[in-house]
């Protein structure tokens, strides 16, 4: 018995629901058509909706994993490649070691720290030890370890008169 597919006006809406869902909802429900076919449904619906048998088979068994289906991330944890800070042990020994003669700070506040230098030189100098980071990971340093982004206060000059004024009161 061969198996009769869906009308295509149909199968154009399938496609396009699937074209709009998540990858952890597009094997969910890929499986579910599939389940709905019957024999010869993983195959026709590999066709339809131009995936890898796999695919669906992976998602068959996360219909029947009820811990699966309560998962909020689409893809499990563990995934990708590991963050350059978990990628270099001493990465903050070095980098403090780099900023240690580059470190001012608040005299009225202990806790602002900054650096004079920017976060290009960092990755330069970070460069020169051996540590091969974009300057995305030196802003992710900077706020590990408590440096603040100095910035520049202006005052008008109606200000200026204003706190001379005030300190000639005095």
């Amino acid at each position: 018995m061969r198996l009769s597919g869906y009308d295509s006006s149909i199968e154009t809406q399938m496609q396009d629901l699937f074209n709009s869902l998540s990858e952890k909802d597009r094997r969910r429900y890929a499986a579910v058509e599939a389940l709905k076919l019957g024999y010869g449904g993983i195959t026709y619906i590999c066709k339809l909706f131009s995936c890898d048998e796999k695919t669906v088979q992976r998602g068959l068994r996360e219909l029947q994993d009820p811990e699966s289906l309560s998962q909020d991330s689409i893809r499990l944890p563990g995934g990708g490649r590991p963050s350059k800070l978990d990628c270099y042990s001493d990465i903050d020994d070095k980098f403090l070691r780099i900023l240690q003669d580059h470190t001012a700070g608040s005299p009225t506040d202990s806790s602002l720290k900054w650096t004079n230098l920017s976060r290009k030189e960092i990755q330069e100098k970070l460069a020169l030890v051996g540590i091969d980071v974009s300057r995305q990971i030196v802003k992710k340093l900077l706020h590990k370890h408590g440096f603040v982004r100095r910035k520049l206060q202006k005052k008008s000059p109606r200000d200026r008169v204003k706190t001379e004024i005030d300190n000639s009161r005095r």
